[in-house]
């Protein structure tokens, strides 16, 4: 599987969380920081799509692009992970889960406007 595949994978279970915790945060789980991850996940994971799809384009520097890819599936699994497992088992799913995804989120960004900025050597 190439890592393109792997990543529209990846953002497709990203995506499909976000809706079912949608769902719980508007049903089961209302007032509850649910929605949040919800929003994290569901929000990220076209952003994932978009960065492997510019990658493979040659739009974005490869080797920015994928860090930026799994550093944007990385962050939001930690954070959006840390609030669920919050919510639902009164637990974080590890000390600092929450803001080491945060934070990893926020250099992944930085990766992508990087990768942008340098480009992929296609045609301008």
């Amino acid at each position: 599987m190439t890592a393109t595949r792997l990543l529209v994978f990846a953002a497709g279970l990203i995506g499909a969380a976000g809706i079912a915790l949608a769902a719980m945060a508007t049903h089961a789980y209302a007032r509850t920081n649910l929605s949040v991850a919800a929003t994290m996940l569901s929000l990220h994971a076209p952003a994932i799509i978009a960065v492997a799809a510019a990658r493979k384009a040659g739009i974005i520097h490869d080797l920015g692009g994928r860090a930026a890819a799994w550093g944007l599936v990385s962050g939001v699994v930690l954070f959006s992970g840390d609030i669920a497992m919050r919510t639902f088992n009164g637990v974080p799913l590890f000390p600092m889960a929450a803001p080491a995804g945060g934070t990893l989120l926020i250099a992944a960004w930085g990766f992508v406007a990087i990768a942008g900025l340098i480009g992929g050597g296609e045609r301008a």
